[in-house]
């Protein structure tokens, strides 16, 4: 109560702000930015917290596998009505039929899924299966409210900077998945791709590996871009969105030397996917503009003083080669695509070391 004369003025401030960030959300567009997300985020807050809570009781109650599918739930349910983004789902039935797809077991499965931004937060809360769990960097581990939630809900930690580690959790989570049913979320580009575009970043591999080694199926799943509805800086408005999950993908026989081709063609399939159903971006719209018919196009205007140079030049029979001089930028994209790659490890978004080939010199002889 010591502190009650200080927060009901706080309290009082913050809901006459909102209130009328939400009247002018209705007509313009910045506010009806900062509207959404202030409310995004503080629901992203509660449920944090809230997270916990569940946490401990299904954990007390036997339903420590099922948290993520609780908390996911309860976040889509209370954040989606307040800033009006639904989804349609598609092939929904190839995620809630791996619960009983070992004759009526548990099939663990490798669920990879696009990244655009912190939105996915909303449409994972829609789509997010029983028995799942999530793969996250380790420094999200030691953020209030949602590190203590994520390891209450058994998320898979990985520290990206040490071979060693990254490589025992990954062995771990394998050895988990196949001992108890469970599968795992992850986003192979490793990080948002934040595109006007229908397009994916290039895949991390430790998605795959993790598949192979465990033996267990990939799952896609790609939602449409949402870059027309929010972009991160001006947009967060109000719409349905498509989510598909395309069927399982087997890696049962499949070993390490399968990972880059298996990567490769699941990216291929997602990317046709998402193009499939997104609207078209800046670039497709700008392609299929219709011409206009009926006028010539013009020719570029000569100055008259150059225009009088051209004439006495063709009267003098001289002839002007255009010559262009090399930049500096030119020579540099030259050598970047020379062929040279760094000697550097490089340890991707998902944890799996890549080495990189050291370039052969060889000398004139």
């Amino acid at each position: 109560m010591a502190l009650g004369w200080l927060l009901k003025p706080i309290a009082l401030a913050s809901t006459l702000a909102l209130s009328t960030l939400g009247i002018l959300s209705r007509k313009y567009q910045r506010a009806r930015f900062y509207y959404h997300l202030t409310l995004y985020v503080s629901t992203l807050g509660a449920l944090s917290l809230w997270g916990v809570v569940v946490s401990i009781l299904a954990t007390v109650t036997g339903q420590r596998l099922n948290i993520n599918y609780l908390v996911a739930r309860s976040f889509y349910l209370t954040c989606s009505p307040a800033v009006g983004i639904t989804f349609d789902v598609e092939g929904e039935e190839h995620l809630t039929g791996l619960l009983t797809a070992r004759g009526g077991k548990e099939q663990s499965a490798v669920l990879v899924g696009n990244h655009q931004s912190f939105l996915d937060i909303l449409y994972l809360g829609r789509i997010f299966p029983k028995r799942a769990a999530i793969m996250a960097k380790r420094e999200l581990k030691y953020t209030p409210g949602l590190g203590q939630f994520m390891s209450l809900s058994g998320a898979v930690f990985v520290n990206r900077s040490n071979r060693v580690d990254a490589m025992a959790a990954l062995q771990a989570a394998g050895d988990d998945m196949k001992k108890k049913g469970v599968s795992l979320w992850v986003f192979p580009e490793g990080t948002r791709s934040s595109s006007a575009e229908p397009a994916l970043l290039p895949f991390k591999k430790g998605a795959f590996h993790l598949a192979v080694q465990a033996q267990v199926p990939i799952v896609p799943v790609v939602v449409e871009n949402y870059h027309r509805l929010f972009d991160g800086r001006t947009r967060f408005e109000i719409g349905k969105l498509k989510i598909r999950v395309l069927p399982p993908i087997p890696t049962v026989g499949l070993t390490a030397d399968d990972v880059t081709r298996l990567s490769e063609d699941t990216r291929e399939k997602m990317l046709e996917t998402l193009r499939e159903i997104s609207e078209p971006g800046p670039s497709s719209a700008a392609k299929h503009e219709p011409a206009v018919v009926g006028q010539p196009e013009s020719e570029p205007s000569i100055p008259k003083q150059k225009e009088k140079e051209h004439v006495e030049d063709r009267e003098k029979g001289t002839i002007h080669l255009a010559i262009k001089k090399s930049s500096k930028s030119d020579s540099e994209d030259v050598m970047s695509k020379s062929g040279n790659e760094s000697t550097e490890d490089e340890m991707d978004d998902d944890a799996v070391l890549l080495r990189k080939p050291k370039p052969k010199f060889t000398s004139d002889s």
